[in-house]
């Protein structure tokens, strides 16, 4: 479900607001799981997984509450409700007529193309779509990101840090980053911050690297263990700021409705089996070289900024109609909607 919000969040939102108001959902999400490390240092997993339930409960309740979303109820045929739903969104004052004929326009083009599954994600006019997606998810992954919060504890230990002290230390640096993140996503965009981030996790894997490579060759032991709290905080800090969060909000953006649910799928399932094999493997490559594996981690994140400089879009300012118009060679039968 977690995976789905933003996609929800990005289709009700406005075009100067979209970015901001997706990364709450991570930055959500960051508070959660920095209390359940904050409270993990003094409570049993009994008692945390129980404190789990009450969020849930209150969550469920919520959704009886919330809009359904215009897009969809365009994309269904139910054209009074979407123009309702879109005025309650806006505000009673507001003009909306430009932006519903867009959103009409637009569903109307794809609803005139067959139904769509899975397997016609991997068609030429997608590919663009599905590169950018799920090439975004497999470097947020493989770029450690869950050894580091599953395994904090035992990295700081193993580099002779203390674990209650270390993982204190990610709780006060992840929320302040995502906040940060959230008020730049529509101000310096999401490329920059994405490469911004991505060169931030590389110097951090890098410098945990480094404190355990001089700790296997027994050189400057004094400050080897301040290595690996710096390279673990300043991981989790530029991952917070936008690898964290930004995938999921170019995921929600640049898919056309007809297939945001085969692609949201395609990309939950990469992600969360990549978030399996870095998880499980983790402690044999920790066995076999310390070092080495957290280089690798570094290596990936390096080329991760490649890979956004190269193929990511820049979406900040854009409605998702030309966004998806931009990167997806829809035969529009009328003129192509342009970047303003």
């Amino acid at each position: 479900m977690a995976k789905q919000v933003p996609v929800y969040i990005a289709e009700i939102t406005p075009k100067n607001l979209r970015g901001g108001f997706t990364t709450v959902n991570q930055l959500m999400i960051c508070c959660g799981s920095s209390l359940a490390f904050l409270f993990g240092t003094f409570l049993t997993w009994r008692t945390l997984a129980l404190l789990g339930v009450f969020p849930c409960l209150l969550q469920l309740v919520g959704l009886l509450f919330i809009p359904e979303s215009p897009r969809w109820l365009a994309k269904v045929g139910h054209h009074a409700r979407f123009e309702a739903a879109l005025q309650s969104l806006r505000g009673k004052e507001t003009d909306i007529s430009l932006e519903a004929e867009e959103i009409k326009d637009f569903t109307e083009t794809l609803q005139r193309s067959s139904k769509t599954t899975v397997l016609d994600l991997f068609q030429k006019k997608y590919l663009h779509s599905v590169v950018v997606g799920v090439g975004l998810m497999v470097f947020q992954q493989f770029g450690g990101v869950n050894a580091v919060c599953f395994y904090a504890s035992a990295i700081f230990v193993s580099a002779g840090f203390s674990s209650d002290i270390g993982s204190i230390a990610m709780v006060i640096i992840q929320i302040p980053m995502t906040t940060l993140g959230v008020f730049l996503m529509d101000v310096s965009g999401r490329r920059p911050l994405l490469m911004i981030s991505a060169a931030g996790t590389c110097l951090g894997c890098f410098l945990v690297g480094m404190s355990f490579l001089l700790k296997g060759h027994e050189l400057l032991m004094e400050v080897n263990p301040f290595f690996a709290l710096v390279g673990i905080l300043v991981f989790t800090g530029s991952f917070s700021l936008g690898m964290g969060g930004i995938p999921w909000v170019i995921m929600s953006e640049i898919f056309p409705i007809n297939m945001k649910a085969s692609a949201g799928s395609l990309v939950t399932l990469i992600s969360w089996f990549g978030s399996w094999i870095v998880s499980y493997a983790f402690n044999f490559l920790m066995a076999w070289n310390s070092a080495g594996t957290f280089f690798m981690f570094a290596t990936v994140c390096g080329v991760t900024v490649l890979f956004v400089a190269k193929l990511v879009p820049e979406t900040k300012d854009r409605t998702l109609e030309e966004i998806q118009a931009s990167m997806n060679s829809f035969s529009l039968g009328k003129p192509r909607i342009q970047h303003p």
